[in-house]
């Protein structure tokens, strides 16, 4: 078994627009420090999220994302890159549009997220908050004119998964000869919305049984079970991602008050289990990085 890479998401202004402790998406000094905490804590994968804002409804093109400012990822990108151990760097987003995507892979990152399903995800954690939305759709086209685009500069996908459906374009994409193996793939569990699949054990397992092969896997738990299905994925083989985006509180319900935490319990989780924590240099040989 791989020793286990873990990701960080620190950025819940979409799906937990009530988390106090986020700062401002604009403040890329202070949400930097968030990621540079949290890989000195133990991640290897910093999954970003830069400026950007969600748009508030959908657009003629039938898409609701997020629209990007390219100058606010690069300077948050290059304030994590000030820790010095040289973590990976994911730009996220995944349901942002195309020519955004390739604009973005200017900034030379090791990897960037793409949803090889379509977007249909639904974010009200708390009532007094009016509901955040985001739809898209992500033909077969698009996700090759995309994987395309990121081999030309190098850059390696992130292959989201919110259901099976995922597995079959993967395969059709990487038939083209547009990804490399090993493919690296996150498993989406408890996402609401219409591309939502239940974050139970049943379900963890069952996706994982139907990974293709070549195919390295991380887990991300939007719910409640984010802690009870992490020790499972660990035992799987899997990798982990944490983080104020997926579920920013302890075990016990209470905020955590930094993403640095949130990776010091699932440090705790594997050496308790036996599985040593990947070296950012066992994370890139893991994931398939030049």
């Amino acid at each position: 078994m791989d020793p286990l890479i873990i990701t960080v998401a620190g950025d819940s202004t979409v799906a937990y627009p009530g988390n106090k402790a986020m700062p401002p998406v604009e403040d890329t000094e202070a949400v930097g420090q968030q990621y540079i905490d949290a890989v000195l804590a133990g991640a290897t994968i910093t999954h970003l999220h830069g400026v950007r804002y969600l748009e508030k409804g959908i657009q003629a093109d039938g898409k609701q994302v997020s629209r990007i400012d390219f100058d606010g990822w690069t300077r948050l990108k290059k304030k994590i890159e000030t820790v010095g151990t040289s973590p990976v760097i994911q730009y996220g987003v995944a349901a942002a549009r195309i020519p955004d995507k390739v604009r973005m892979m200017a900034d030379d990152p090791d990897m960037m997220s793409y949803a090889f399903n379509p977007h249909d995800e639904f974010f009200q954690p708390d009532p007094a908050y009016p509901a955040n939305e985001m739809y898209a759709l992500h033909p077969r086209n698009e996700l090759a004119e995309f994987s395309q685009a990121a081999l030309d500069h190098g850059v390696k996908p992130e292959v989201e998964c919110f259901y099976t459906g995922a597995y079959w374009n993967l395969e059709f994409i990487r038939k083209l000869g547009l990804l490399k193996n090993p493919v690296w793939a996150t498993l989406f569990l408890g996402w609401k919305g219409g591309t939502w699949t239940p974050a139970t054990h049943e379900a963890l397992t069952f996706m994982v049984q139907h990974l293709p092969e070549q195919v390295n896997w991380n887990l991300s738990v939007m719910d409640p079970m984010h802690w009870r299905l992490i020790p499972h994925a660990i035992s799987l083989g899997g990798h982990i991602r944490v983080g104020w985006e997926d579920y920013p509180f302890h075990p016990d319900g209470t905020p955590a008050q930094s993403n640095a935490e949130l990776v010091d319990i699932v440090v705790g989780m594997a050496k308790a289990m036996g599985r040593p924590v990947a070296t950012v240099e066992q994370t890139r040989e893991i994931v398939g990085l030049d």
